[in-house]
């Protein structure tokens, strides 16, 4: 019979798994108190960068291409990849600086453009387009006309703006297997732009009418489905912008909003049907905008910061809920480069590259002032005279 009066036996504390939780406890407490120190603190979070998190990189310690004939080559960032066009001869090379692969290219004077794995290269004023997919050529054309811009979007359909035909500009359309599947003309317009939405729906162009006394811009929406079935009635929606007002950019991003850039503000169209002003620098000291990214806009501002100094203050809209991020380079930006969501700030002798977060990625230290930058969104290029060093972002 079962002893109801037997004492229950004592547990035993597991000291090891209390030690273990203890730890678990100390370290979250110290990666919370970090984080906030490194938000809140900018002497402590450049000093983090440098020295936990190896951000900062100098000239002479990283991967780099040796060049032999750098004023003959074109060079440019795509996906992983940084690739140099030389006499017909396009090298593609890794992160590692690294050669993967080598294209036959007939081009002598390329246009690029890039969108995820894709990347489109036209020659300019000529009739040759090729369409890369990764490292390998998925496509080439010719087009009757000379070639004056040329967008691909991420599944690589390819919209190529062609002039010196009988109408004032033609946009031929192919998709991402090269079929050809209609031409769009304009008797008296000059695109600027092309972009083309990410579910392959719609094409949009940029275009500026100088035939008047004042200049106007407008913004063609046009059906894909409806231009392969019927040209004439596959304008979707036409926007136009005020009197002298100049667009000089337009790109569908995520979710398919197309963002048009004039030379005083950036706007967003959504859903074909309403336009929303997002930024707007007529009275600021603005000097670079860009809506080339995957979900936002920017502008660059100079600020005053002593009597001949100034900073870059960058101003990073979120194109879906238009909350604002900031970045300051205690600097003034020579030039800016933009890819899906990295944004490159030149500085002179230093490279700045931040994401649409508002935080610092890199920070890049030369010995010499820098001249040319080629961005992709997860790989830089610094182009010197007989090298290309190339940093991981």
């Amino acid at each position: 019979m079962k002893d109801f009066w037997k004492e229950p036996e004592e547990k035993k504390l597991n000291k090891k798994k209390v030690t273990i939780s203890i730890i678990i406890l100390i370290l979250l407490v110290a990666l919370i108190a970090v984080s906030i120190i490194y938000i809140n603190n900018k002497e402590a979070r450049n000093w983090i960068d440098k020295n936990i998190l190896q951000k900062e990189k100098k000239q002479n310690n990283l991967p780099s291409i040796e060049l032999e004939e750098i004023n003959n080559s074109s060079i440019y960032a795509f996906n992983k990849y940084i690739g140099i066009l030389n006499k017909n001869n396009f090298y593609i090379y890794d992160n590692t600086a690294k050669k993967e692969n080598t294209l036959t290219i007939e081009i002598s004077k390329p246009i690029f453009n890039s969108n995820n794995r894709y990347l489109a290269i036209a020659e300019e004023k000529g009739q040759k387009i090729y369409l890369i997919e990764d490292k390998e050529i998925k496509w080439e054309k010719s087009v009757e006309g000379n070639i004056s811009q040329i967008s691909v979007n991420k599944n690589g359909y390819v919209a190529v703006t062609i002039v010196d035909t009988s109408y004032k500009t033609v946009i031929a359309m192919y998709n991402n297997q090269g079929e050809h599947l209609f031409n769009t003309y304009l008797s008296s317009t000059r695109v600027v732009a092309t972009s083309i939405s990410n579910d392959n729906k719609y094409l949009a162009l940029a275009e500026i009418d100088t035939s008047g006394t004042m200049i106007q811009s407008n913004i063609k929406i046009i059906s894909i489905e409806n231009g392969k079935n019927n040209p004439e009635n596959s304008i979707k929606k036409t926007y136009n912008g005020k009197d002298n007002e100049l667009i000089t950019n337009i790109k569908y991003q995520e979710k398919d909003k197309l963002l048009c850039m004039y030379t005083n503000k950036i706007t967003e169209i959504k859903d074909i049907e309403t336009v929303e002003t997002i930024q707007e620098y007529e009275n600021k000291k603005v000097s670079f905008a860009s809506i080339e990214l995957s979900n936002a806009s920017i502008a660059v501002e100079e600020k005053s910061s002593g009597i001949f100094t100034a900073d870059s203050v960058v101003n990073i809209i979120n194109s879906d809920n238009k909350n604002t991020a900031s970045y300051t380079a205690e600097s003034v930006t020579k030039e800016i480069y933009t890819n899906n969501n990295i944004i490159a700030l030149n500085l002179g002798s230093e490279v700045e590259f931040i994401n649409t977060s508002g935080w610092l990625v890199k920070k890049y230290k030369a010995e010499q002032e820098i001249t040319s930058i080629v961005v992709s969104n997860s790989v830089a290029g610094i182009i010197y005279r007989d090298k290309i060093e190339i940093i991981n972002l």
